[in-house]
């Protein structure tokens, strides 16, 4: 551990500036300190397909409906079948998948689509996805009982275990006797370490080295073409001044071999836009409906047309004028006003959520 310590300081001295301050680091003491065994497990959180990492812990089926109407149901649907937000999670198994192994379904070329327990072939896989990043919106509340019991749930909606199953540390190993694609996955690669597994010490690949008769080295024939070349704006100026990769100068034509590379070129000043939008009550169409753009806002929300939330013009005609409580809905995010599905809040700065909240209670016109 110390000696991670100095080698980060050595690391940390010389991207600053210098081969005999990083030297010195050597000679330094009394930084930092070991992390402590709790410290530890707070980030040691991850579960093997042996198990290995699952804490201790139980939930029944019944406890997991609970969890799973109050914070997973919204997105997933009741029984796990939506796919209005994600992919559905539930469906496609059948009884004798159980038995075999081999999801059938997976192989058939009518079947609609594929859902989570279909594909999936280790339960620990669902167990430690629930427990690191579910709910979407509020990642790692859930404690470890919410987990097992969720979990349990859905095992139970997938036909895997009876209404009457308690799921813990130990009953989870029968369950992966059961899981439906446990034998889909080939351990036939060589990449994890041990045998624990089934695996196998030969690599997935049986190529060798020719190492005569190589292929010359390809020489640059082709450019950028010019209509292209400045589309996006002048590259110099998007990119930093320090490292191997500094950006061409787009603005001018395209060197020709053997020229000599261009100096970079220094980023133009920034010269502040005259307030307009949001800065003078003023609805700013153009504005918003860039921020709408930059923020991701359009994968959720249609100009007129509803995706997973209400379509502006709707939101428009609902809350007229309404500025301030459209401004602070937008940062603060919410559910139940167009539906069950929530809306996260939004790391757009205030200035930019009153620009869109202005256009909206404006209208949302063009």
């Amino acid at each position: 551990m110390f000696r991670f310590r100095k080698a980060v300081i050595s690391l940390a001295l010389l991207a600053f500036g210098g081969v005999a301050l990083a030297q010195s680091a050597a000679n330094i003491t009394g930084l930092g300190r070991d992390a402590t065994p709790k410290e530890v497990a707070a980030w040691d959180i991850d579960v093997r397909p042996d198990f290995k990492g699952l804490p201790a812990g139980s939930g029944t089926v019944a406890q997991g409906q609970d969890v799973w109407e109050g914070k997973c149901a919204s997105c997933h649907g009741y029984f796990g079948e939506s796919g209005e937000v994600f992919s559905p999670i539930i469906g496609g198994v059948q009884p004798k998948d159980l038995q075999t192994g081999h999801v059938a379904n997976l192989t058939t070329p009518g079947y609609p689509g594929r859902t989570t327990f279909m594909k999936v072939s280790s339960i620990s896989t669902v167990w430690d996805f629930v427990n690191r990043a579910m709910p979407w919106n509020a990642p790692k509340t859930l404690k470890t009982d919410e987990v097992y019991a969720v979990v349990a749930f859905m095992l139970n909606i997938a036909t895997i275990v009876p209404d009457d199953f308690t799921l813990n540390e130990k009953t989870i190993r029968d369950v992966q006797a059961r899981m439906p694609n446990r034998n889909g996955m080939s351990t036939d690669h060589a990449l994890w370490p041990g045998k624990e597994f089934g695996g196998t010490a030969k690599p997935d690949t049986r190529n060798v080295a020719c190492m005569k008769d190589c292929t010359p080295e390809p020489k640059l024939a082709s450019f950028l073409p010019d209509f292209a070349r400045n589309a996006h704006g002048n590259l110099a100026e998007q990119n930093r001044l320090v490292g191997a990769q500094l950006g061409a100068d787009t603005t001018k034509p395209e060197p020709k071999i053997g020229d000599k590379p261009a100096l970079p070129v220094a980023p133009k000043p920034q010269v502040e836009a005259p307030a307009s939008g949001a800065d003078t009550g003023k609805p700013d169409a153009k504005k918003a409906t860039a921020l709408l753009q930059k923020n991701g806002c359009l994968i959720c929300h249609g100009m007129s047309n509803k995706i997973v939330g209400p379509a502006y013009t709707d939101i428009a005609k609902k809350y007229s004028g309404q500025v301030d409580y459209l401004a602070n809905k937008i940062k603060a995010g919410g559910a139940g006003v167009w539906g069950p599905i929530p809306m996260p809040a939004q790391a757009l700065s205030v200035a930019d959520a009153k620009t869109i909240a202005v256009w909206l209670a404006a209208g949302a016109g063009k």
